[in-house]
């Protein structure tokens, strides 16, 4: 009997851009430009000034770019790297069904493999799609999802990954089975990197889980093996986990449509249960010109998973900008005293500021149950705020700015780029790259396009 990861492997080799609809690529294409703003952002900070330095020290030089630097390592240490620079803003996309993710966190395992097999701008594209693909496709099989059961969602990531690096190095199906089943068996993730108080892991477990996809991919080319039941046999990933999984859906319509036009953006730089009630304050603060000091109470109505992981006690008294992004009470805090939500509200100086501490006792947040019964097809949540003066205004938004629904537009996302870009690139550069992005297609080679993304400043 062949195994899901066979099933999988095989449609990934195959994958060709004349495959992919119009809307996938054109996707494909804001999801990397979104993706690479948030990484020029995250290049100038200090988790990623750190890491950087351990590779100093410990990487080879060879095919792929490291975004911002400029230097060329191998792909293994360049994935990390680069996926680092994506993902420790916690800005870039966002997909939530059975289990959460970032699938942009994938990408740079196709930069770096791409580099090194001489890829151009399409292979780029097919490896964006797949990740999206079979990551989000991840996130929908399990009930409850994995990390209802302690799990993050870097395990899942550590079954996509090799798919997306694999294809990029042109492996046969059976050599991508194999690297699924290298990284899938050897790295599963503790939901504690989530929990209480958080720390710089919250951010680099899900770029290690794109890492160990490379390094799997690698191995798998020249002859390496991993156990093909990875997922669906004997101590496998549904035999360890518990009950219950639908696998078919990691398989059932392949090509026929595509995950990736389903998949979010993040207006706010913060966890993405916490973006639909940025919203809705927002609006309500905009709308009824409320100065902070008139706010009495903010109540907030949600899932129980956020009541659970975004306002334990350790939320209320953030000290790090980890645990402040993480944090409901302290985005709400930020919302009403800033009127937005943004990198510049996770400073070390902006989480101690008096005023904004001063909101966070306001904010308190409520399990509803009703909400829980329409997510994950809708993101619910109902706020009320509590004036000084005895008014009441409430809300009920049911998905967030950013949301497919309620997309980013192609301009919105530029001026993201831009403002996360500006104290890496030049204002040519910048353009250089979004032209070079919205080209992609019929760019000659990836190494084009990674050459913009050094730093010119």
């Amino acid at each position: 009997m062949s195994t899901i990861t066979e099933k999988m492997a095989r449609w990934a080799a195959d994958l060709r851009f004349e495959d992919l609809s119009p809307e996938a690529v054109r996707e494909a294409k804001r999801f990397l430009l979104d993706s690479l703003g948030c990484a020029l952002g995250g290049y100038t900070k200090h988790d990623v000034e750190i890491a950087l330095g351990v590779l100093e020290e410990c990487a080879g030089e060879g095919p792929a770019t490291v975004i911002g630097t400029g230097k060329r390592l191998d792909p293994v240490s360049a994935s990390l790297a680069n996926a680092l620079m994506v993902r420790v803003m916690d800005y870039n996309d966002i997909y939530w069904q059975q289990d959460p993710s970032h699938p942009s966190d994938i990408i740079p395992a196709a930069m770096a493999c791409g580099e090194r097999a001489g890829g151009d701008g399409k292979e780029l594209i097919v490896g964006i799609v797949l990740g999206h693909e079979f990551e989000m496709r991840l996130c929908e099989i399990a009930f409850p999802g994995i990390r209802e059961r302690g799990w993050h969602h870097a395990t899942l990531t550590a079954f996509a990954a090799p798919i997306v690096a694999g294809r990029m190095l042109h492996l046969d199906w059976e050599k991508i089975q194999h690297a699924i089943g290298i990284s899938g068996s050897r790295h599963a993730t503790l939901g504690a990197v989530t929990a209480g108080k958080l720390t710089m892991m919250k951010n680099t477990v899900d770029p290690m889980a794109t890492q160990s996809g490379v390094l799997a991919a690698l191995l798998a080319e020249k002859g390496y093996t991993g156990p093909e039941h990875v997922i669906d046999g004997k101590e496998g990933l549904v035999h360890c986990l518990g009950p219950e999984w639908k696998l078919d859906i990691l398989v059932d319509g392949l090509g026929e449509s595509w995950r990736i036009t389903r998949c979010g953006m993040k207006a706010f730089p913060t966890e993405a249960l916490t973006h639909t009630p940025i919203s809705a304050v927002l609006d309500l603060v905009r709308e009824h010109d409320l100065a902070p000091e008139r706010v009495k109470k903010v109540i907030i109505r949600s899932l129980a998973r956020a009541a659970d992981i975004l306002a334990d006690p350790s939320k209320y008294d953030p000290r790090s900008k980890e645990t402040a992004d993480h944090s409901l009470p302290y985005v709400i805090a930020a919302a009403l005293v800033d009127r937005n939500v943004t990198p510049a509200a996770f400073t070390p100086e902006r989480i101690m500021d008096p005023v904004i501490r001063e909101q966070l006792h306001k904010v308190e947040v409520v399990a509803d149950p009703e909400i829980e019964k329409v997510f994950p097809e809708l993101q619910r949540v109902h706020v009320t705020i509590e004036t000084t003066d005895g008014q009441r205004y409430e809300k009920q938004l049911d998905y967030p700015k950013g949301d497919p629904r309620n997309p980013l537009t192609d301009e919105e996302i530029e001026e993201k780029f831009d403002a996360l870009a500006a104290p890496v690139l030049s204002a040519e550069r910048r353009a250089k790259l979004k032209e070079a992005v919205w080209n992609l297609e019929n760019l000659g080679s990836i190494s084009e396009l990674m050459v913009l993304c050094a730093k010119d400043l």
